[in-house]
């Protein structure tokens, strides 16, 4: 047997490898500590609080599933937030002195996994495909819900339903016309009624608003309006008794005020704005005050702050029980179910439950003698409505409630406020003035970290929203709110009258408020779409500055300054195809918007106007000089730059004779149809007839970068979007 000889180490200058290579690997390893160690002190020195970033983390997990396109891609995901916490357990478990870098990969991996997977599940649970096209159906269904809206005049009913040809249980939303509708139509009873139904509809143009995603979270297979007779089969047997009390709360407050007022009061006291008149409900819009009329922070803030104040000082009338408890805790608790009872009474939306879960964790932190305003607190309810309600995520709604209160609680503790608000020896006129400012700069800050969000969602930029919020909110917040909760409660004993007089007057002078901001000039200013990657870049910087402390903090001015940067240079849309090819957008003619065709629709009419940046009127295309128009079809040359585009739109359906089509086609840059057109229109660049847009839905032309833009780009295989399947 041979005896085995011991291997040869190489000699420097024999032909192995040399020194250099031989000490690479400790290099690395030298690299990686000296990373590690910097990303320890850094986290250290900035004041690190890990819970603030894990709903970050948590929230980036469930914007990773909507940004990403399939099944695969998800579970990859999955697979690297995966293999992030275990590579980072594997390379630091023997440094202990690394544990807070540890911990905080391992936990921000595991909130991005946990993120997506709830976002998932939610959507395999809750989401119901569509019907398959627009059609009449006659339901037999009970109804889920029933939200009156005398300002439309119609009534919206939720209804549980079969289709009548697949007997397929599927959920439907029917508008009704009040003439038609009966008081028996109440949530639990049966009907049988004629409808014209069609599937939830996917955005108009990129960047407006997904109605197709929202109705799939909501369970809504089709939408639609009552087209023949409706009938009440079935009476309910057991009513809704929280829907039929904010039904009769709602009655109560507008008998009790007329006219714009009393509407406003039924949606302060029972969540109701079906009966908002349009022309105040865009006037609270454009003076950037309509985020009082939806119940949020401020209404369930007053009514919680008022209970806990008259529980204080009601209950100190009680030496017997001063002597024996703790009146903040009682106090806190009294509070804490006029919260929750006002926040059910209202409808329990997102941003009602999103205060109303922040109100209390406040009211906790009172009564154990905690600091009331934190991250943490913010952490906390987010967290519990996106474990709920994991689709709030990317709604307007959840991201303008957060940025508010997250602008808020950084501002209250910044060290300088603090100062500035400390109690000192002066007059009331110094300390009122002093709050004064700190409330407009609170009111600054907070238009300052909405603005992106409401620049991609409603493609306007208030200008004097932080002015008007400085009267509006604490108007309704100490005199409309309290004093609708007294006139409420006298009204129990007939005595509620002087008091309704000072809700109406407090909001008369809301209106009042609403409407000279609104009129005047630049009040509103309509801007292009913000991109995606814009506005995330925007938030991450606006994230980063909230949740660091110290100097770290001023490294996100950065993604603000680039956000802001990305969004200046973005150029405007010249051409905007909807998703029907019905109506068609130009941009940059004119400061006006030409249009293809007249519409009766006020909505395409103006999420053309938004997505053009428009504030102008519409001229069609007929009218414009520079066009060509026959019954049958329009053609426009537009210059950019040193080239010209031409292109063809058609107007109507009547048949043309294929090869004059055809010739039209080989000279036009762009086709746009409504209807199917034939493989011989071929036209230079693009082609967006009928079939085209139903792949890919409403369509962007950048003529000046080439570029085109879909509404499919953005979906991926999310079972909302129906384009894929066409």
């Amino acid at each position: 047997m041979a005896t085995p000889t011991a291997p040869e180490v190489p000699h420097p200058g024999a032909g192995g490898p040399s020194d250099a290579a031989v000490q690479r690997p400790w290099r690395k390893r030298l690299c990686m500590s000296r990373v590690g160690d910097a990303a320890e002190a850094f986290l250290t020195d900035a004041g690190f609080d890990r819970g603030p970033w894990l709903t970050v983390g948590f929230a980036g997990g469930i914007g990773a599933w909507f940004l990403l396109d399939n099944a695969l891609q998800w579970v990859g995901f999955l697979t690297l937030c995966a293999g992030g916490a275990g590579a980072a357990i594997a390379a630091w478990r023997a440094r202990e002195d690394r544990i807070r870098l540890l911990v905080t990969v391992v936990a921000l991996c595991l909130m991005l996994a946990a993120g997506m997977t709830t976002i998932w599940a939610r959507s395999e649970m809750v989401g119901a495909p569509a019907i398959d096209h627009p059609q009449m159906m006659q339901l037999d269904a009970r109804i889920l819900s029933r939200d009156e809206q005398p300002a439309e005049d119609r009534v919206r009913l939720v209804l549980a339903a079969r289709h009548p040809e697949t007997a397929r249980a599927m959920k439907v939303r029917v508008n009704v016309p009040v003439a038609r509708d009966d008081p028996s139509f109440t949530e639990g009873a049966r009907i049988r009624l004629r409808a014209r139904l069609m599937p939830p509809a996917p955005p108009i143009l990129p960047g407006t608003y997904d109605f197709a995603r929202a109705a799939w979270f909501e369970g809504l297979a089709a939408t639609g309006s009552l087209a023949g007779d409706i009938e009440l089969v079935e009476p309910a047997s057991e009513g809704d008794a929280l829907a039929a009390a904010q039904r009769r709360l709602s009655a109560h407050v507008r008998a009790r005020l007329d006219g714009s007022p009393g509407s406003i009061a039924a949606a302060f006291a029972s969540g109701d704005r079906g009966s908002i008149a349009e022309e105040d409900d865009i006037a609270m819009r454009d003076s950037g005050l309509y985020h009082l009329l939806s119940i949020s922070g401020v209404h369930v803030s007053a009514v919680i702050a008022a209970a806990y104040f008259l529980a204080m000082k009601l209950l100190a009338l009680w030496p017997w029980l001063v002597l024996r408890v703790r009146l903040p805790l009682v106090a806190a608790a009294i509070g804490a179910l006029a919260g929750i009872g006002y926040t059910l009474l209202t409808g329990a939306e997102v941003p009602t439950v999103r205060s109303c879960v922040a109100a209390l964790l406040v009211l906790l932190a009172i009564s154990l003698g905690r600091e009331a305003l934190s991250m943490r607190m913010v952490a906390v309810a987010g967290f519990g409505v996106l474990l709920l309600w994991p689709e709030a995520l990317v709604g307007p709604s959840f991201q303008m409630s957060f940025s508010a209160v997250i602008a808020i609680v950084a501002l209250s503790g910044a060290g300088w406020v603090k100062r500035f608000l400390a109690a000192r020896e002066e007059s009331w006129f110094a300390r009122t003035g002093r709050r004064a400012a700190i409330l407009f700069l609170t009111g600054l800050l907070i238009e300052f970290a909405l603005m992106p969000v409401v620049l991609f969602h409603f493609h306007r930029a208030g200008i004097y929203g932080a002015f008007a919020n400085v009267v509006g909110i604490p108007l309704v917040t100490f005199v409309t709110m309290p004093a609708l909760a007294l006139a409420l409660l006298l009204d129990l004993a007939g005595l509620g009258g002087p008091v309704w007089w000072v809700v109406g007057t407090s909001l008369e002078l809301l209106l009042a408020l609403a409407r000279a901001v609104a009129e005047q000039p630049g009040a509103v200013k309509l801007i292009p779409q913000m991109r995606l990657g814009t506005l995330l870049t925007i938030l991450a910087g606006l994230a980063w500055l909230a949740l660091w402390r110290g100097r770290a903090r001023a490294w996100g001015l950065v993604p603000v300054v680039l956000g802001a940067a990305m969004f200046l240079a973005a150029p405007k849309a010249d051409l905007l195809i909807t998703r029907d090819g019905r109506h068609v957008g130009i941009v940059g003619e004119d400061e006006r918007l030409l249009v293809l065709r007249e519409s009766r629709s006020s909505y395409a009419r103006d999420n053309l106007l938004e997505m053009a940046g428009s504030a102008g009127e519409v001229v069609p295309l007929d009218r414009w000089p520079g066009a060509q128009c026959t019954p049958e079809f329009c053609a426009i040359t537009l210059r950019r730059g040193d080239r010209s585009w031409h292109v063809l739109m058609a107007r109507g359906r009547d048949m043309v004779e294929e090869r004059a089509l055809a010739a039209a086609c080989d000279r036009a840059h762009i086709v746009v149809a409504e209807r199917h057109l034939p493989r011989s229109c071929r036209p230079l660049w693009l082609k967006a007839d009928r079939r085209f847009l139903e792949r890919e839905g409403g369509t962007l032309v950048y003529l000046g970068t080439g570029e085109v833009r879909t509404v499919a780009q953005g979906q991926g295989e999310h079972g909302w979007w129906r384009g894929q399947r066409n």
